[in-house]
């Protein structure tokens, strides 16, 4: 135990060093991930030409200022929290442009309003929050149960439903507690339990992307998205189940919900390679031998969350199979020197993508979350 807790306090002093200067560089920015001179981009930059939903609607767009909370919790600098809520007022004219918005408006405004409003209770934050839960909550199909992922493409999408929306249902959750009114936490129930029945397989594993018809609520059929292939096991959306059933569970206290997590949580480990490095998908074959370190902060974060909820004679598998994982991004997929502005290397945003092993601004929030996690340091965000 002393050992395990050596480890995570010179990683977060590593993290602490390395944000210090990070975030001053990248103040002004909105940043998702860096170019081949290890420089962040900046998502709010007006001058480039962005399509509808790529740039200040950009989905990542709220983990950049969910970093910098972490870190407000952390050391009390309240330079974190100013260039924060940078991120957050660009934000909010989103909703006056409304057109590119759509399902990950929960992963846009927790790690910033919501965030803001719960450790400085900053009326505005609050007034931005509870707007993005209505959009939110508009997106909900009432004879299907689901909330609608994406909005209208080439492909007709008004049936699809993702297993990365169990995250955005974390700020239902938030709006039905603050403002008293139950509607927002059932939408996120009736959602959550169309996933638990219809994503979920079996042997635990997850399908990324079910099709339902959109006017009788019927199942179509299910997708292989950003995985490998239908039937497969992308290992972020595995992380996206994991995580989003224990926030359900959190804050419902649904008991099916931490059997779902722990469920999916029993398949991950298994899967889990000895050396901890996580492929794009559990069922991709060995070469290329594409990796998602992204995937696999988001497993370890929600591994650790479902460790807490059991005793301490159930929790152990997981605990260790988290800090396994964090140790091998630590030790050979993480940046701390001066050349790179992210953390966190080798993250992947689809098996099929042509491109592979770049940086990702949320897989560095979802390893320094998880650090925190482990020293006990902050308060659960979602």
């Amino acid at each position: 135990m002393e050992q395990y807790e050596t480890w995570v306090d010179e990683v977060l002093v590593k993290i602490r060093n390395k944000m210090e200067w990070v975030s001053e560089k990248n103040k002004n920015k909105i940043p998702y991930r860096t170019d081949k001179n290890g420089d962040y981009d900046d998502r709010s930059d007006p001058s480039r030409k962005w399509n509808v939903d790529d740039g200040l609607n950009w989905w990542t767009n709220g983990f950049w200022a969910g970093i910098l909370w972490l870190l407000y919790q952390d050391t009390g600098e309240e330079r974190y929290a100013r260039i924060a809520r940078i991120s957050e007022e660009r934000m909010e004219k989103c909703f006056q442009d409304y057109y590119g918005l759509h399902h990950d408006v929960g992963f846009m405004f927790m790690p910033t309003a919501v965030a803001d409003y719960r450790l400085t209770a900053n009326p505005n934050s609050r007034k931005i929050a509870m707007h993005a839960a209505n959009l939110l909550a508009g997106r909900f199909n009432p004879v299907g149960k689901f909330i609608r992922a994406w909005n209208d493409m080439k492909t007709d999408t008004r049936g699809w439903a993702i297993i990365d929306c169990m995250f955005n249902i974390s700020l239902l959750y938030w709006a039905s507690e603050e403002s008293g009114d139950p509607r927002f936490r059932q939408v996120a129930m009736m959602h959550a339990d169309t996933v638990k029945d219809n994503f979920i397989r079996p042997d635990g594993s997850v399908c990324h992307i079910v099709e339902f018809n959109p006017e009788t609520g019927e199942k179509v059929c299910s997708f292989g998205g950003q995985g490998y292939e239908e039937g497969s096991s992308w290992t972020r959306g595995q992380g996206w189940a994991v995580y989003g059933f224990m926030i359900s569970y959190l804050h419902t206290g649904k008991k099916e919900y931490l059997d779902t997590a722990r469920r999916v949580a029993d398949y991950c480990v298994a899967q889990v390679p000895s050396d901890g490095i996580i492929p794009v998908d559990f069922c991709q074959p060995p070469e290329p031998a594409y990796e998602d370190s992204c995937g696999a902060c988001v497993i370890a974060g929600g591994l650790l969350e479902l460790a807490k909820c059991l005793p301490e004679e159930e929790s152990g598998v997981y605990k260790e199979a988290a800090i396994r994982i964090l140790r091998a991004i630590a030790e050979r997929r993480a940046d701390f020197t001066t050349k790179c502005d992210a953390i966190v290397q080798n993250c992947s945003g689809a098996y099929h993508s042509p491109e592979h092993h770049t940086t990702m601004n949320y897989a560095d929030y979802y390893f320094i979350e998880a650090i925190y996690k482990l020293k006990g340091i902050g308060r659960f965000m979602w």
